[in-house]
């Protein structure tokens, strides 16, 4: 006991002597081609979260307590620098080499939640930086998602962008955690990614990471299988007025514009604007109705969805305020808006998103040790509608003798509309310190869900009935530097969820650091949490129903509440420089997944909702009889894969990269427990995997003081893809749903037009830099207009083209 006293005691004395013994740093950064003052550059104190960004003539002023330190000076597109430092001191002037093969040298924080090398990370992490986000000539970011290794990148459309990381893809897919700026983006009630209703300007983002692979253990029970972390820039750092306008082929047009500016030494502002609009490719998703013929025999026909509208609009905003409260310590207050209306694809045909509203509202306080938030996130829209529904209601009544006006009427008002009504609300806490070699990191998180339809597709019945979930995780990091270039982390995390109770996710990891690059192996678990949408659901007047409380079958059996999902891997990864020129990122990893939370499926005739009467429950119980489809656990699998990624620099302008994935599974086709379609065999058709075994792509980059510009060829190998209704494969022999899978030609309730990859795709953008303030671009997506098709309910991918007008003003009061 006195043992542990005293170690508690001397815990609490170097954390206290933490406080004190401050030294100040001083010094500029400069571009060693140019001279010029480099804003933005991160300084910061390797192996720690302390630093700063140099202001815009290149200074920096750096407050520690730390005595004998290195220095490490990093910025996109220029070599990193380190210098060693004691005491307090001016250490002049900083030169930056410029380079396109920096990779080694990048500063991430997206795997440990704080500052390190890429290469000493112990996670396989892809970077956007900067320069490709600035020179791509769209307003659409997540274009560059395509050219990232390991990524299953897909296009849904003119403007529906999205990646899948690992397999298991779907049309509803909630397994790939977004995070913009420290903030969960992902809708409440369904838990996907916010995707085009996104609050973001491309022209705020500073860069985006990518991780493959679960990372639970410090954000949370939904980054199963990957993280997409969007950072936006500093205002203090990133001064200046932007504005860029955009047009293009599909009547696309683009109008973006941000201010940064800093009002004093404490006080900076960030505000942006954009509005984008234009017309979808031309496609009609098939709906089929059940129809009676003259001889009362029933057939199926296919009828075109009902008053589609193809044409896109989004109107999105930012506001944020930096004021600094002491040194080292920092408030930020953010505001986020966003109205979108598009086409999103589904499991079951499309919906017409409509005036979608999105809101968000965040207070920061962070400083060298301390970070915590609190934020409010908002969701509404009035009328969204599934076309499928809308379609169907709308015959529905025709048949009935309605008139065509009423029938348009009443398919408006059906089970089609979809409202959503919700907010989120979050907060959390964290700590860093330093013990000597040990780094620690603990924090808390807290998340209250309330979803709200207004009785439209959730067990809600209006308003004013909130569907409330609460949900609360503890985390842990310890990194500890073991010396000749060894870094061991482990990671734990426990989670408690008003419906799923208590989880435990533990990480580990040891990184080897070398000249110029590391080895890591690390080990990692993940878990995804059922949706609202997948607990309390309510579809097709209660035909789909969720389950959060178990169903009682009329022959008494039990069909059991759903659980988490469960993933577990082991990774091994290789990043670094191996030549001068060349930059080498390699990953080999093993998963083991159970307990798959699945597409919805018919369970049988129901009794009971948890303890309540079926006919409670089921709107249209009069028409069902307790007939009840939901989502259930099932089986065992395990995938495997690995990821290479190469960049070598033919000069300081001018590099070549190329990267391939390879991904496979096993399943015990044995193991009955597998067998989630109930028809006696286990195969493909029970997993679901829906991805390419191999896909690679190559690219070709120039930025030069005028001219940028990119060359990328993608290629992605043909594969099968099934959704719930929605389907994409060759003929072959097998059944789905009740129909033989045969290609170009309906399966149940859509049409089977193959199956999906199968493409070569070539992408070219162009730019030139008139002047320090005016800059032209343009782009060529699918140059040579190949038929391409990467997602159900979606249209063939066609050539696009735009181009775009930058003017980048300086500061106010700037003699530039």
């Amino acid at each position: 006991m006195k043992t542990i006293i005293t170690i508690c005691m001397s815990i609490c004395l170097l954390w206290a002597n933490s406080l004190f013994a401050q030294q100040t740093i001083t010094g500029k950064v400069l571009d060693g081609d140019t001279n010029d003052p480099l804003p933005g550059v991160n300084v910061m104190i390797e192996g720690t979260q302390e630093g700063v960004s140099t202001k815009t003539d290149g200074t920096f002023e750096l407050k520690t307590s730390r005595t004998d330190i290195t220095l490490v000076f990093s910025f996109i597109g220029f070599e990193t620098l380190k210098k060693s430092v004691s005491g307090s001191s001016d250490i002049g002037t900083i030169t930056l080499t410029p380079s396109l093969v920096y990779l080694s040298d990048q500063v991430v924080v997206s795997g440990t939640r704080k500052a390190e090398k890429i290469t000493e990370t112990p996670a396989t992490i892809q970077v956007i930086d900067s320069r490709q986000i600035n020179e791509l000539p769209s307003f659409n970011a997540g274009e560059l998602l395509s050219r990232v290794k390991g990524v299953e990148f897909v296009r849904s459309g003119v403007i529906g962008t999205g990646v899948n990381i690992r397999g298991f893809n779907s049309n509803f897919n909630a397994k790939n955690l977004q995070v913009n700026d420290g903030r969960f983006a992902t809708l409440v009630a369904t838990g996907l990614p916010f995707g085009p209703l996104s609050t973001n300007i491309k022209e705020d983002i500073d860069r985006v990471e990518v991780i493959l692979g679960p990372n639970a253990a410090l954000y949370g029970p939904n980054a199963h299988n990957g993280l997409v972390n969007t950072i936006m820039k500093d205002p203090r750092t990133s001064e200046g007025t932007t504005v860029a306008l955009g047009a293009g082929n599909q009547n696309m047009f683009t109008g973006r514009l941000r201010h940064a500016q800093k009002i004093n030494d404490k006080l900076a502002f960030r505000v942006s604007g954009e509005y984008t609009r234009g017309t979808e490719f031309e496609f009609a998703d098939s709906v089929y109705i059940t129809r009676i013929d003259n001889e009362g025999n029933p057939y199926r026909r296919g009828y075109e969805e009902l008053e589609l509208d193809n044409d896109f609009e989004f109107l999105r905003g930012n506001a944020s305020m930096v004021y600094e409260v002491a040194d080292n310590a920092e408030l930020v207050a953010t505001w986020g808006g966003s109205s979108s209306t598009y086409l999103a694809p589904t499991n079951v045909g499309r919906n017409q998103i409509k005036d979608w509203r999105i809101n968000h509202y965040t207070l920061k306080f962070i400083s060298d040790k301390w970070f915590a938030q609190a934020y409010l996130t908002t969701s509404k829209t009035d009328s969204t509608h599934s076309l499928d529904d809308r379609t169907k209601a709308y015959y529905a009544a025709i048949d009935a003798g309605v008139s065509d006006a009423e029938a348009r009427r009443l398919s408006y008002q059906s089970g089609a509309l979809f409202i959503d009504d919700s907010r989120r609300f979050n907060a959390e806490i964290q700590h860093n310190n330093s013990i000597g070699d040990l780094d620690i990191v603990i924090g808390s998180q807290f998340q209250r869900d309330m979803a709200n339809s207004h009785g439209t597709y959730l067990l809600d019945e209006d308003e004013n009935d909130y569907i409330t979930i609460n949900q609360i995780g503890f985390y842990t990091q310890l990194d500890y530097k073991l010396g000749n270039g060894f870094k061991l982390t482990g990671a734990a995390r426990g989670d408690y969820h008003q419906v799923y109770e208590f989880n435990f996710v533990p990480k580990g990891g040891i990184v080897k650091s070398f000249d110029n690059g590391a080895v890591r192996l690390t080990y990692s678990k993940g878990i995804a949490a059922p949706t609202i949408l997948n607990m309390y659901g309510d579809l097709f007047s209660g035909l789909i129903l969720g389950n959060a409380e178990g169903f009682t079958l009329a022959d008494g059996s039990m069909v059991e509440p759903q659980r988490v999902e469960q993933i577990q891997t082991i990774e091994l990864g290789y990043k670094g420089k191996p030549a001068n020129k060349l930059f080498v990122d390699a990953n080999a990893y093993y998963n083991m997944s159970k307990d798959f939370l699945s597409p919805v499926t018919v369970v049988g005739v129901t009794t009971q909702r948890g303890d309540t009467p079926i006919e409670e429950v089921q709107s249209g119980y009069g028409a069902y009889g307790g007939l009840v489809a939901t989502y259930i656990n099932f089986g065992e699998v395990d995938t495997y894969g690995f990821d290479l990624g190469i960049n070598y620099a033919l000069s300081n302008s001018l590099s070549l990269n190329f990267n391939y994935s390879f991904f496979d599974y096993y399943v015990d086709e044995n193991n009955m427990e597998n067998d989630f379609n109930n028809d006696g065999v286990v195969n493909k058709l029970d997993v679901l995997v829906n991805s390419p075994n191999n896909r690679a792509g190559f690219g070709l980059n120039y930025s030069g003081s005028k001219f940028f510009g990119t060359v990328f060829t993608r290629w992605v190998q043909e594969f099968d893809y099934f959704s719930s209704f929605q389907i994409a494969a060759k003929t072959q022999d097998l059944t789905y749903r009740g129909t033989p899978i045969v290609e170009d030609a309906r399966s149940t309730d859509t049409w089977n037009y193959g199956p999906l990859g199968g493409f070569v795709n070539v992408d070219v953008s162009l730019g030139y830099r008139i002047n320090e303030k005016f800059t032209v671009s343009g782009q060529v997506t699918n140059v040579f207009d190949s038929e391409i098709r990467e997602f159900t309910a979606s249209p063939f991918i066609g050539r696009l083209f735009n181009f775009e007008f930058k003017m980048n003003l300086p500061p106010i009061g700037s003699k530039k």
